[in-house]
């Protein structure tokens, strides 16, 4: 099998770019309950304007041109092409990173937080960044069965010996925090330390407390949220991780449904709801449609779901960062995680990375200033 490092460079084909502007001009829209606001989905109201915003002001070109500044790669591993970031650093002894994004993101998730972290004020803070699109996600393309999270920690410690790197470290957030801990799990010898956001599994507790439990106010807090997601907001997690194919084909036809199947979560997940930019928002949901990995991306959660990679005790420093919208409770942490830096916010959301930026890139050096 080849080991080449082939470089990357995307190029949309304006075919491509018509035919979605084509189908945004088409859409047919539903009729919906009135008065209700955000109570039952997305406003039928506020996807007219943001696809509208689409077909109209949203220059594809522009992101294109953007991300084609940085380094871009793709490799073969675990017979599957990845594709990834590659961004050095300037200085000498910058600490190789790999930053694993979530659902419903992409490595674009990461652009505001590139400079800074490659290129600090302080040469000792800085990184040498990896950032791949998982298998399923983005220019990585759709991949077969079995794509959970350890099996993409497994390829991506192959990434990282591939590019030279012996001792590095991992960050990630939503399902990037499932992959984030078990690189950790499967490469201890050489990842240094994992930092993680939107972290839930491993991180939250399971099942009912133990009898007698007493939760601090802000514990409580945590706990709540993380009921009311379960009885409210957890509909698409179900459905794609029981039946990805059914509502593949939504997602794969329509560039409208893709948009809200995605824009909800960029809308309710962020802090406060909404303050998301539409061009970012937007960009995520054209990565999604040009690749036409809307349907393949939902197949980590069948995954996830029909694992037999459960986490397991892991000896590597972890840090994390919960932000306003978070979930995760230290005491739940701790047996699965060796805690050494926990961080609490009254800013930012599950895309901490794009949202608070600022936030985001002091708390990965925090961390990470303990086991350089």
């Amino acid at each position: 099998m080849s080991t080449d490092i082939t470089p990357f460079r995307i190029d949309v084909d304006q075919a491509d770019l018509d035919d979605l502007r084509r189908r945004l001009a088409g859409v047919r829209w539903p009729v919906q309950v009135p008065g209700t606001g955000w109570s039952r989905g997305v406003p039928v109201e506020y996807l007219r304007d943001l696809v509208e915003h689409w077909a109209t002001k949203f220059d594809w070109r522009a992101v294109e041109e953007r991300i084609n500044r940085h380094p871009q790669y793709t490799t073969r591993i675990d017979d599957h092409e990845l594709h990834f970031l590659h961004v050095r650093s300037p200085h000498e002894g910058a600490l190789p990173l790999l930053l694993a994004h979530g659902w419903p993101g992409s490595f674009a998730e990461f652009l505001q937080v590139i400079e800074p972290l490659t290129n600090p004020a302080d040469r000792a803070d800085a990184f040498h960044l990896v950032i791949p699109s998982h298998p399923n996600f983005g220019f990585s393309g759709p991949a077969g069965a079995g794509w959970d999270s350890r099996r993409i920690a497994g390829a991506y410690a192959q990434l990282m010996a591939r590019l030279g790197y012996d001792r590095y470290g991992a960050q990630g957030g939503d399902f990037g925090a499932f992959i984030a801990p078990d690189l950790g799990r499967v490469d201890p010898g050489h990842v240094v330390g994992v930092h993680v956001n939107a972290a839930t599994v491993g991180f939250i507790p399971f099942g009912d407390l133990p009898e007698g439990t007493v939760l601090t106010d802000a514990e409580q807090v945590r706990l709540d949220r993380m009921h009311r997601y379960l009885a409210e907001g957890n509909g698409y997690f179900q459905i794609q991780a029981s039946r990805p194919h059914t509502l593949g084909f939504a997602l794969a036809d329509s560039p409208a449904g893709q948009l809200a199947w995605i824009g909800e979560k960029f809308h309710d997940w962020a802090n406060p709801a909404g303050s998301i930019d539409a061009d970012h928002v937007l960009t995520h949901a054209t990565l999604y449609w040009l690749t036409n990995t809307g349907a393949s991306s939902a197949q980590m959660y069948y995954e996830s779901m029909h694992t037999r990679h459960w986490p397991t005790p892991s000896t590597v420093p972890t840090g994390v960062a919960n932000f306003a919208e978070d979930i995760a409770i230290r005491r739940f942490a701790e047996p699965l995680n060796t805690i050494t830096h926990w961080a609490e916010y009254d800013r930012g959301g599950h895309f901490a990375a794009l949202e608070v930026p600022d936030l985001f890139t002091a708390d990965v050096r925090t961390f990470f200033r303990t086991v350089r």
